[in-house]
């Protein structure tokens, strides 16, 4: 599945919190997110607008490896 180019950061950050995902502390104007299930999990989304969409690949990639899923599968959970 080809990767949407027009995501922002923030658009990103509220597809997250429908996973479980919860702002847990920000360091300037990049949010970073943790998720505890399956183990501990922390992330961190910049807020540009939109990502970069080797930065959004690398973000989902490392997402969808914590949950064992594909990034396909992952994209179609949160519908970006």
């Amino acid at each position: 599945m080809r990767l949407p180019r027009d995501v922002s950061g923030s658009d990103l950050a509220k597809a997250l919190k429908a996973l479980g995902y919860e702002v847990t502390r920000q360091a300037g104007k990049s949010p970073a997110f943790d998720f505890d299930v399956n183990g501990e999990h922390h992330v961190t989304i910049p807020r540009h607008n939109p990502l970069r969409i080797g930065t959004l690949a690398a973000i989902l990639d490392e997402i969808a490896m914590h949950f064992g899923i594909s990034r396909d599968d992952l994209l179609m959970k949160l519908n970006i």
